[in-house]
């Protein structure tokens, strides 16, 4: 089984009975994940499974402390035994540092959780950030607005989403290109 099918089993247990917009919205950013193939080549199965990954901290089995990016990353790393790429990956998923930080949690999150390749990290944010709710591709900005009407503009994720915006179009605009050129 490779790392893509166990991580969709895993999610799809802890995210699709008790969060089922929360599955729907993972499953949309998976599928991004695989269409990723043409520039991602063997590395797919694990960026695939970090997308079926990066949001089981909301699961409500999961809840720690609240910073959903940890509590995923904690769960992978002591229950799961799941890769330490992925644990990186969901860690620091989506310029997760920003909310870390406003949520006292960077030094945690830094000590316990290496950065992972940067091209990674950026897909998986391309990904994530392209995604919907409800698992339909949506344009980033339609994505990022959608964030902060669900959040209000007081939120501590709208404010640490602010704040990663010009990284999370920086994050977009290169895997766009990356797969323009691969197209060309």
């Amino acid at each position: 089984m490779g790392q893509a099918e166990w991580a969709r089993e895993l999610a799809e247990r802890l995210l699709a009975k008790p969060l089922p917009r929360r599955w729907a919205h993972t499953q949309g950013v998976a599928a991004r994940a695989t269409s990723l193939a043409p520039i991602l080549g063997e590395e797919t199965d694990t960026l695939t499974a970090a997308a079926y990954l990066h949001d089981i901290g909301y699961s409500p089995e999961l809840l720690d402390t609240g910073f959903h990016p940890l509590d995923g990353a904690r769960y992978l790393r002591d229950v799961a035994g799941a890769d330490e790429r992925l644990c990186r990956l969901v860690a620091h998923h989506s310029c997760a540092v920003n909310e870390a930080a406003e949520r006292g949690l960077l030094d945690v999150l830094n000590t316990e959780f290496a950065q992972e390749r940067p091209e990674l990290v950026e897909a998986l944010t391309y990904c994530d950030m392209t995604t919907g709710p409800d698992g339909r591709h949506l344009d980033v900005t339609e994505r990022l607005a959608e964030i902060h009407s669900r959040y209000g503009p007081e939120h501590l994720v709208s404010r640490s989403i602010t704040t990663s915006t010009p990284r999370i179009l920086a994050a977009v605009q290169a895997v766009e290109s990356a797969l323009a050129a691969q197209r060309a």
